[in-house]
């Protein structure tokens, strides 16, 4: 899988970029960039149109997969490796654009010609990196940069929310066309995992800035309701322990072998 020549940027200073050095300080496990280094396919870097055009990609990164959970559990089942593929490609966009969206009410560009993913090498394959590779960005009316030639502002929060919800949704209608004949899981379970990660990407960001409230909220802005073609409304609620979620989607650990359900599970709920 190539990296095109266009996507590696260097010493970028737009508004937007400014916004991800933030997002990217916030998270330990997964690294938030604007543009790509060089040599970035050498170092696990992919480009999501590239992987979306070439869904061969993705039947690579199971196979690799396939080989770490045989060497951690004996087996891989084929839903399980889907299903973590599934759960992690969704989930790396949704962060992207929930992330910026609840720390600086910026939606950047999720065409997958403008996001790029990094994937772990011979380690547990999960995706360790995310990129975003376009200047433009929605905005409120009095974000400083309004005025910026890359930005466009619109009325206000449930605006903007919309926005990111139908640029993810957009996204995703390309993930779910290209990944879903390569393995036997439904269209319903596709947009589940869609929905899933929609619904955690605010949330989880603002775990990381000590604000899960907020985070929600935020949540709810983005899945108000059961809207098309997400399956649910946000499943966020408050509970004795924090907050927690009813996943709408399965990624099939449970069928590895001595595994069981994960607590937030369909399967369990």
């Amino acid at each position: 899988m190539t990296v095109p020549a266009r996507a590696v940027v260097r010493d970028a200073c737009t508004p937007i970029a400014g916004s991800v050095t933030r997002a990217d300080a916030l998270t330990q496990w997964c690294e938030i960039r604007f543009g790509l280094p060089v040599g970035a396919a050498d170092r696990g870097w992919v480009v999501a149109e590239t992987l979306l055009a070439e869904p061969s990609g993705f039947d690579t990164w199971r196979e690799t997969l396939a080989g770490w959970l045989r060497a951690q559990y004996g087996d891989a089942p084929d839903r399980t490796t889907g299903g973590y593929v599934m759960s992690w490609y969704l989930s790396a966009v949704g962060m992207l654009g929930g992330t910026l969206f609840h720390l600086a009410r910026r939606v950047p560009s999720l065409r997958p010609s403008d996001v790029a993913i990094r994937i772990a090498g011979e380690d547990r394959p999960h995706v360790i990196g995310l990129a975003l590779l376009a200047d433009d960005f929605a905005c409120l009316p009095d974000d400083p940069e309004a005025d910026h030639p890359a930005a466009a502002a619109v009325a206000d929060d449930h605006a903007l929310a919309a926005l990111l919800r139908a640029r993810f949704a957009a996204h995703a209608t390309r993930f779910v066309a290209s990944f879903g004949p390569t393995v036997r899981l439904g269209r319903r379970q596709l947009w589940a995992a869609a929905t899933d990660a929609l619904d955690s990407a605010a949330w989880t960001a603002g775990q990381l800035r000590g604000d899960e409230a907020a985070g929600a909220a935020d949540s709810a802005l983005l899945l108000p309701d059961r809207l098309d073609p997400f399956t649910s409304a946000s499943t966020l609620r408050a509970a004795e322990s924090g907050w927690t979620r009813r996943r709408e989607s399965c990624c099939f650990h449970f069928a590895l072998p001595g595994a069981e359900a994960c607590a937030t599970c369909p399967r369990v709920c």
